[in-house]
């Protein structure tokens, strides 16, 4: 049988007044959630877009939670692999 599943995603982005874009993204699984933060600084010299800004935010936010994933991925799989208490490594491989 196939695995079908669905989690959510929701992403959340500000520029303050001193050109800093702040981007929130969160990634609810329906047993547990991540965070992901990003910013991005524009130069007072620069010209004002702000969807650079947001694309620039919003893309290390994601990056920092696909970071987080992917550690979690491994503790999981570290998880499924270490020795079971009792039991001599050499029975288990």
């Amino acid at each position: 049988m196939s695995h079908i599943g669905q989690w959510n995603v929701r992403l959340q982005f500000f520029e303050d007044d001193d050109g800093t874009t702040k981007a929130h993204v969160v990634l609810n699984t329906g047993t547990s959630a991540l965070t992901g933060l990003g910013t991005a600084h524009r130069n007072p010299a620069d010209t004002n877009v702000p969807e650079i800004g947001d694309e620039l935010a919003a893309g290390r936010a994601m990056h920092d939670l696909a970071q987080q994933l992917l550690k979690a991925a491994e503790r999981d799989i570290q998880g499924m692999t270490a020795p079971r208490p009792g039991i001599p490594q050499s029975a288990i491989g």
